[in-house]
């Protein structure tokens, strides 16, 4: 069987968009050198440096081989096997993996959200000091 060549750059934004997290908020969380355009660039990449790809991963909450191995049925069950090792609790037959990342990841997106309207009334703000 031939190997399927995986695409890194794209299953980072698959996940990405998975967990509803947008370019700003993955670079924030990268760090002051990265912003949105420079994440549409990387998403572009085939291979990432197993060092950025690792923050990423710990940026999701996500196991690394997640984007390394991207095939859905595997994914999901990457994915499944790391919430299910951290829940507290039963989890139900009808589990689904997806919606638990959407809880999990709701509260981080509504501050990364606030985090960026902030900013832009920072700079909406220095604007208007600037033209007086």
């Amino acid at each position: 069987m031939p190997h399927k060549q995986i695409h890194e750059g794209r299953n980072v934004k698959r996940f990405r968009e998975m967990l509803g997290l947008k370019q700003d908020a993955l670079a924030f969380e990268l760090g002051e050198d990265w912003h949105q355009k420079r994440i549409s660039l990387l998403e572009t990449k085939e291979t990432i440096e197993l060092p950025l790809l690792q923050r990423i991963a710990e940026i999701m909450h996500l196991p690394v081989e997640a984007f390394q191995n991207f095939d859905e049925e595997q994914a999901i069950n990457l994915i499944s096997n790391t919430i299910s090792d951290n829940a507290v609790g039963v989890i139900v037959h009808n589990y689904n993996p997806i919606e638990k990342i959407f809880e999990l990841h709701e509260e981080k997106i509504a501050l990364y959200e606030r985090m960026l309207k902030e900013k832009d009334d920072m700079m909406q703000q220095l604007k208007q000091l600037i033209n007086k």
